[in-house]
């Protein structure tokens, strides 16, 4: 008979044997799933806010308002709502690739959204992300529907370099023709720790015209300036 704690104790994990090509598809799956997800979420919120209106009129009886003890929780209700159809909105934005026409986007705002959603990941790392983020920078590229995606892997390239408590600095300038975004962690080694995040930058900037620069703590993208 064999022992099963001995069994499993000797077993592989299952990120041990993980494969690229396993990967690529687990991950691959995502966008179709957060699509769906969006999509399956916000019909019980729409719902959820008809019914929220519905109990508002009711409410009111014959003075035609809402008591003032109730009014407080239903804003905090309607509030709760929004809060979550704008987490699922910013989300997807990041998460589901559509492709875009080429023109112009604003980086300023970009950057500053997927730091927002990318907070838990530097509050669970308890990073001090330093923000100089000039407003109104505008970038030029062939496909504005991967701005996001290019902001994203710069972000979590400098996340995975950095420890526990380390200082990333995020920055948003003109510089002449150029609108730049710099992310500079505080490592000097020159290894990547996330490899797959600088292959993926490497080979979309490369195919997006737009100019890369990675070195040991700083990750550099440079776009035409609107």
């Amino acid at each position: 008979m064999i022992n099963s704690t001995a069994a499993s104790s000797s077993a592989p994990s299952v990120r041990e044997g993980a494969d690229p090509v396993v990967d690529a598809a687990r991950y691959g799956a995502v966008p179709s799933l957060m699509d769906s997800l969006l999509h399956d979420v916000r019909n019980p919120l729409n719902a959820l806010s008809i019914h929220l209106e519905v109990l508002s009129e009711k409410l009111k009886g014959e003075t035609g308002q809402v008591p003032p003890s109730q009014e407080k929780n239903l804003k905090a209700m309607r509030d709760q709502i929004q809060r979550v159809d704008g987490i699922l909105r910013r989300f997807a934005e990041f998460i589901v690739s559509r492709p875009g026409a080429p023109g112009d986007a604003d980086l300023s705002e970009t950057v500053t959204r997927a730091l927002d959603v990318l907070s838990h990941e530097s509050r669970k790392r308890r990073l001090q992300v330093r923000q100089a983020i000039s407003a109104g920078v505008r970038a030029r590229l062939s496909d504005t529907g991967e701005l996001g995606f290019l902001v994203v892997q710069a972000l979590m390239r400098a996340y995975g370099r950095s420890e526990q408590g380390a200082d990333v600095l995020v920055a948003v300038r003109t510089e002449e023709s150029r609108a730049v975004l710099e992310v500079v962690d505080a490592t000097t080694s020159p290894a990547e720790t996330t490899p797959e995040v600088a292959a993926a930058l490497e080979l979309r900037c490369a195919q997006l015209g737009v100019e890369l620069q990675l070195r040991a703590g700083m990750c550099r993208l440079s776009f035409p300036l609107v």
